[in-house]
């Protein structure tokens, strides 16, 4: 009884992030689609058809046995890979501002990074779970662990894509710690990483850009922080209780990216601090009944899905609210369940699905 009411708390706060998604992408996004593509519901529309394909996923992944996931796990993670190279090559994958991170289906785009999240973590967590008497051992659980996740992570900065490469290794090392990885292991690698992430944030000059406006967004306030600054006056804007649902000035060709990465802003405006402050709470909530999964669940991949699932959520909608309010570089991360994102919103949904299927199986464990 205990899950099955936490499987409907999770629910209900998924249903109504999307739902809070679904009226903020319209308002975000309604005048700007109507001027750039003669069509105010353009988005909304595309939106709904990603919202459809992540709700039948979500109800397969609900429904899968966990014991033949596990048998899966080595050939996704090897179909994510094959689809990591194919995204690479030109004529294949779809290129935007520089990054080919894309494959055009018909109407919908597919972002082959957010598969290998989903890849990684069903890997990772079947690895723990047979390896989980080695995973103290550097040669025989740490050491084969990073190198899978090095080359996955490797594919995805080719890309380039530093915020998604940078979420899979974190969701990995919370995995790999929870499971009984010695501290300094952990440790060690994030030293030894340093110079590779100085080279990727310091040494390519957009990411130079973004880190020294990051520091002073006024510097260059009509050209790279102009973004920020503009976050900074919605946010500033919507005051207690907001300027009103659909009466936003910053989305008027202002914010860039307004229905995207940067929708939180617009939430601020319209809806106020009490909108930001709930959206906050619904995240916290997910999170506080996605450890409850976690912690009742009844073998070591059950757990380790779990956990997964919910560090990447909590991981993602963190660092995209921080992006928007200033307080960490930008990032091109949406926020789950909200942001008009296509493939993020479609394997999110998956991931919840996977939550909701061990939840369902603590019940049966009893």
């Amino acid at each position: 009884m205990i899950m099955r009411s936490v499987r409907l708390s999770l629910l209900t706060i998924v249903a109504t992030l999307v739902s809070v998604g679904v009226v903020m992408i319209y308002s975000a996004s309604a005048i700007y689609a109507h001027g750039s593509m003669g069509d105010s519901t353009y988005f909304l529309k595309r939106h709904l058809l990603y919202l459809l394909i992540g709700i039948v996923l979500m109800l397969t992944a609900m429904a899968v046995d966990m014991n033949s996931l596990r048998r899966w796990a080595k050939p996704m993670l090897m179909a994510a890979s094959a689809l990591l190279v194919l995204v690479l090559i030109p004529h294949i994958g779809r290129e935007a501002s520089g990054a080919r991170r894309w494959f055009r289906i018909g109407p919908v785009n597919f972002q082959p990074s957010e598969f290998a999240k989903i890849a990684v973590m069903v890997y990772m967590a079947d690895f723990i779970s047979r390896k989980k008497a080695r995973m103290k051992s550097f040669i025989h659980g740490y050491m084969p662990a990073v190198i899978v996740l090095g080359a996955v992570v490797g594919l995805v900065l080719l890309e380039p894509d530093l915020g998604t490469a940078v979420t899979i290794s974190l969701v990995t090392f919370m995995m790999m710690y929870v499971s009984g990885v010695r501290m300094s292991y952990i440790a060690a690698s994030f030293m030894a990483s340093l110079p590779v992430l100085y080279l990727l944030l310091f040494r390519v000059p957009y990411r130079r850009k973004r880190m020294m406006i990051f520091l002073n967004p006024w510097a260059d306030k009509r050209g790279t922080g102009f973004q920020i600054i503009q976050s900074f006056i919605a946010l500033g804007s919507g005051g207690i209780f907001g300027v009103g649902l659909g009466q936003s000035r910053q989305k008027l060709f202002y914010l860039p990216a307004s229905h995207t990465d940067f929708i939180f802003s617009i939430i601020g405006e319209e809806l106020g601090f009490l909108g930001t402050a709930s959206i906050v709470i619904l995240f916290t909530l997910f999170v506080w009944e996605g450890m409850k999964v976690a912690f009742r669940a009844p073998g070591m991949f059950e757990r380790m899905i779990s956990l997964a699932v919910v560090c990447l959520i909590a991981l993602e909608a963190i660092i995209n609210i921080g992006v928007t309010a200033g307080a960490l570089p930008t990032k091109g991360l949406p926020l789950p369940f909200i942001s008009y994102g296509g493939s993020g919103l479609v394997f999110h949904l998956m991931a919840v699905g996977l939550l909701l299927n061990v939840a369902k199986k603590c019940d049966a464990a009893g």
